[in-house]
């Protein structure tokens, strides 16, 4: 089972009180490595076998090198996010009339709460009456056998560590462990 599916199981079980109860303060920032890349947190590793970037936590974090190439997971988020949640919440999350900037709320909303609110929607009633509404998208494979890459792609933008550029200049290769995953969960 990925540390995806661990997280989206536990997330699941604490879903609810974690959404009623409030939004979890995460403090990710972006930090420079010994290679002049950019990564959020500290003790970001590269895990062969998903062929992803993770912190400590087992949160999924991004890579962005000095010369602006993004690890491919951020860049299929990159994809992703366009494909699938940029027409409420703006291009490059920066939200719109009816949906909250993205990059805004990454700033607040750890990587588990994130996970809860993409798969079981949330709805959020203000001081006027009025109310926010995200569907829930649990069942949409489109988003979640890519959500691991929309959040690293929406962190990076929250952190400042990309910039509103339209599509990365350039990406690392496709690793090979992401290709499976991404076969095997949508024909799953």
């Amino acid at each position: 089972m990925t540390k995806f599916w661990k997280a989206l199981s536990a997330t699941a079980l604490i879903a609810g009180s974690v959404l009623i109860g409030g939004v979890s303060m995460v403090s990710a920032e972006a930090t420079k490595t010994d290679d002049g890349s950019v990564v959020a947190g500290k003790g970001a590793e590269f895990d062969e076998d998903e062929g992803k970037w993770f912190l400590e936590s087992g949160d999924p974090t991004y890579r962005i090198k000095e010369d602006g190439t993004v690890d491919f997971l951020t860049y299929r988020g990159f994809q992703r996010y366009h494909a699938e949640c940029h027409v409420c919440h703006g291009p490059e999350g920066v939200g719109s009339t009816y949906a909250p900037a993205l990059i805004d709320s990454l700033k607040k909303l750890s990587y588990s709460d994130f996970i809860g609110v993409v798969a079981s929607g949330r709805t959020v009633k203000f001081s006027n009456g009025e109310l926010s509404v995200m569907p829930a998208f649990g069942d949409n494979v489109n988003v979640m056998c890519f959500l691991d890459g929309i959040y690293t792609y929406l962190k990076a933008r929250s952190d400042g560590s990309l910039g509103r550029i339209g599509r990365p200049a350039s990406k690392d290769p496709k690793p090979k462990a992401v290709g499976e995953a991404e076969s095997a969960c949508l024909d799953g």
